[in-house]
């Protein structure tokens, strides 16, 4: 109660008694100890006298909307004028009372009570089918983008081998026929086809399993990612700098974890600089209680600025260079969004490429 007149203070304890209410009530008279209260007294609801010795109601508004804008107002006074009530309802108030006429206070608490509750929920809500429909959007789009992909990323190798088992039909009766030649290039449309429904699989995984949270074993988890790839045309000929800073113990999704690495990974070798010697991968990490950061750089052919931009986009190829559906780095995203972290790249063509990885530490607690 911002109210200077113990009296009137105790006729309206009174009258919410009466009303069935059971309560804790802390009264205050000047704005020093009104904002006080607001902060550490955290009430339910405000009942406010209009004209104090040296604060108002106005000025009380002012702050409740300020700090605790979800809290019913309601201005207990004397005598004012229908323009006076109708500024305060304005500007927000919920209500007047006359302390002449305590009878309606009753009502007009549990009413305004009941309209800001009812009024956060639908806050809530809103709030819910805002994600629900950013969700939607997002799915939407990516449909659209698979479906506008897929015909080239699925059928192109399928073509391939089709196209590829005709000629091969074609030449068997002569002697130019070579059986291994077209059995490699089959072979290479395969997996490359095999690699696209891999990567969407990943995807499809990543967004319907929840996440599993253990312990990690950060040089155990470099090991297995770079084991993962060390049959990549170019693995023997990169250089593997390995920095761990394991300040604390780091928890997190281990599958996740070792898809987005050795994805990237992947990326360094695959991307590396033919002209270049020697070709180095440099990853570091570093661990606190809040979070994993994940530093990994390479000195390859590096991505131009002009596809910074757009290489976390589903299918996008940002080089000749990449024969692959253009899925790894979407799927790297998808998952460290899923985690809660967060990816960032920078680029200098030629010179370095740096993917900066930040991994909440979701430790359980005890």
């Amino acid at each position: 109660m911002l109210e200077d007149q113990e009296d009137d203070a105790l006729l309206i304890e009174r009258a919410l008694r009466k009303g069935g209410f059971y309560f804790e009530a802390l009264r205050v008279d000047d704005r020093k100890e009104f904002i006080k209260a607001i902060e550490e007294f955290k009430p339910d609801v405000i009942l406010s006298d209009h004209a104090l010795p040296q604060f108002n109601s106005i000025e009380a508004l002012k702050i409740r909307q300020e700090k605790l804008p979800d809290t019913p107002f309601i201005l207990v006074t004397g005598a004012v004028s229908d323009e006076f009530a109708a500024q305060c309802i304005k500007l927000g108030a919920d209500d007047y009372i006359l302390k002449l006429n305590l009878s309606r206070l009753s009502a007009s608490v549990k009413n305004s009570i009941e309209y800001h509750q009812l009024e956060i929920k639908r806050r809530r809500d809103a709030a819910v089918i805002k994600e629900q429909n950013e969700h939607l959007t997002k799915a939407n789009r990516e449909i659209d983008s698979f479906v506008y992909s897929v015909s080239h990323n699925l059928r192109s190798p399928l073509a391939s081998v089709l196209g590829l088992v005709r000629i091969a039909r074609h030449e068997m009766a002569t002697q130019a026929f070579d059986p291994a030649r077209y059995f490699n290039l089959i072979e290479h449309s395969i997996l490359k086809l095999d690699d696209t429904i891999k990567e969407i699989l990943k995807y499809s995984k990543n967004e319907r399993t929840e996440v599993s949270i253990e312990k990690i074993d950060l040089p155990a988890l470099m090991a297995d990612c770079l084991e993962r790839i060390q049959y990549l045309k170019g693995f023997d000929k990169l250089e593997k700098m390995i920095h761990t800073s394991n300040n604390v113990p780091f928890y997190s999704d281990l599958y996740r974890l070792k898809i987005i690495l050795s994805n990237l990974f992947s990326n360094s070798v695959n991307f590396m600089d033919e002209n270049k010697t020697p070709n180095i991968l440099t990853v570091n990490m570093s661990t606190d209680s809040k979070q994993a950061t994940f530093e990994i750089m390479d000195n390859g052919i590096g991505i131009e600025a002009q596809s910074l931009p757009n290489i976390f986009n589903m299918f996008y190829r940002g080089t000749i260079k990449s024969d692959g559906a253009g899925l790894g780095l979407y799927v790297v995203r998808e998952m460290v969004m899923k985690l809660g972290g967060t990816i960032s790249v920078s680029s200098e063509p030629g010179i370095q490429t740096t993917f900066t990885i930040s991994i909440p530490n979701s430790k359980k607690n005890g």
